[in-house]
C-alpha cells in the first residue's frame, strides 16, 4: 500500500536514509544521514518525527556511531542522540536498549545493528497489530477526526492512528476523515492529508479552529502520543488536549493509538511528563512573513497532556487498554 519508505539503513555504506518531512506536500525529498550528529539534527529540526519513527532512527544513528568508533565514543553518540528532543520517550527508550545491548557485546557493530532491526521490526509488527485492533472501531460511511501525523510518516511501519485507518480501508470499509492542520508545523495539513490521499482516503483538511464546528458529525477521533503515563496521561501534540474536551463535550469517543514502548511506567501521572518547548520563530513567521508584533511575547509548546478520564481507549499491539487505566495498563505492559 505504501510507495515511499521513512528510514533505510544501508550496511554497506553505513549511511541511513531518510524522507525529508519538512518538504513535504511538494518534494519528496530523501536525506543521507552518515553521522551520529547527523541523526540528532535530523530528528531536532523535525526533518524525521512522530516518537516511534525517532526510536527507529535513534537505534541506527547509534550503528553509524559503532562502524567507525569504540565503546567509549559510542556511549557519546548514544548520549547526544539522545538529547534531541525531550517528550517522546521513544527516542530515550530506544537509546536505553541499545546501550544495554552495547554493554553485553563483543562485536559492538554487529550486536547494534541486530538491535537496531530488532527496534524497527518491532515497530512494523505493532503498527500491524494496532491497525487490527483499532479496525474494529471503524464504521462504514463513519466521519473521523485526526489530529498531527500518526501515520506511516511517523513510524517505519503502516503507523499508529492512521494505521488503524488503512487496515479498515483495506477491510473495505468507506470512511471519511478530517484533519486538524496541527499548527505552527502543519503537520496535519502538510503530511497526513498527503499520506492519506496518496493511499486513496477520503480527506479533508480543517484548521484546528475548525474543531468544534465539525465534532457533532464525527463518530470517532483518533490520535497518536508522544508519551503514556502509568495512570493513562497522554502527551500528544499540542491541540491534542483540545479535542479532547471538545469530543466529550459532544460525547464522541476519543481513542489514542500508540505501542507498548510509548508508555512510561516509571511516572505516575502526565504532570510529571516533559513537555518540549519549541523557538518562538515557529509561530512568529508564517510561509516567511512576520506576522506577530515584534514586541510580543511567544509561547510554544510542541505538546499537551490529555488526561486520562478524556480518553476512550488506547489501542495497542496487545489490545485495546480502557479505564481503570492504571490496573490494566500494569495487567497489560
Amino acid at each position: 500500500m505504501l510507495d515511499f519508505k521513512t528510514v533505510e539503513y544501508n550496511s554497506k555504506t553505513n549511511e541511513l536514509t531518510i524522507l525529508d518531512q519538512t518538504k513535504l506536500p511538494e518534494e519528496e525529498v530523501y536525506l543521507t544521514l552518515k553521522t551520529a550528529e547527523d541523526v540528532r539534527r535530523a530528528i531536532r529540526h523535525m526533518n524525521i518525527r512522530g516518537a516511534p519513527l525517532i526510536g527507529v532512527a535513534a537505534a541506527y544513528g547509534v550503528v553509524l556511531a559503532a562502524r567507525i568508533g569504540d565503546q567509549e565514543s559510542i556511549k557519546k553518540a548514544c548520549a547526544l542522540i539522545k538529547s534531541a528532543r525531550p517528550t517522546a520517550v521513544n527516542l530515550s527508550w530506544a537509546i536505553d536498549r541499545m546501550e544495554k545491548r552495547l554493554a553485553g557485546s563483543g562485536d559492538h557493530f554487529a550486536e547494534l545493528l541486530a538491535e537496531a532491526k530488532a527496534i524497527e521490526t518491532e515497530d512494523k509488527e505493532a503498527c500491524a497489530a494496532i491497525g487490527r485492533y483499532g479496525a474494529d472501531l471503524i464504521n462504514d460511511n463513519a466521519k473521523i477526526m485526526v489530529h498531527c501525523n500518526a501515520g506511516a510518516l511517523a513510524t517505519s511501519g503502516i503507523g499508529t492512528a492512521l494505521g488503524v485507518l488503512y487496515t479498515a480501508s483495506q477491510q473495505g470499509k468507506k470512511f471519511s476523515v478530517f484533519s486538524c492542520e496541527t499548527r505552527p508545523l502543519l503537520q496535519g495539513a502538510r503530511l497526513t492529508s498527503w499520506e492519506l490521499t496518496k493511499n486513496g482516503i477520503d480527506t479533508y483538511t480543517i484548521c484546528d479552529n475548525m474543531a468544534a464546528n465539525f465534532m457533532a458529525g464525527m463518530k470517532l477521533v483518533l490520535v497518536g502520543a508522544d508519551r503514556i503515563a502509568s495512570n493513562g496521561d497522554v502527551a500528544n501534540k499540542i491541540g491534542t488536549k483540545g479535542l479532547a474536551i471538545i469530543a466529550s463535550y459532544y460525547k464522541i469517543p476519543l481513542y489514542v493509538a500508540a505501542p507498548s514502548s510509548t508508555f512510561d511506567l516509571r511516572i505516575a501521572s502526565g504532570d510529571q511528563i516533559p513537555i518540549e518547548e519549541r523557538a518562538e520563530e515557529e509561530i512568529r513567521t508564517f510561509n516567511d512573513r512576520c506576522v506577530v508584533a515584534p514586541a510580543a511575547k511567544i509561547c510554544n509548546p510542541a505538546f499537551d497532556v490529555t488526561p486520562s478520564e478524556l480518553i476512550s481507549g488506547i489501542i495497542t499491539e496487545h489490545g485495546i487498554i480502557t479505564c481503570p487505566y492504571a490496573e490494566n495498563i500494569a495487567n497489560l505492559m
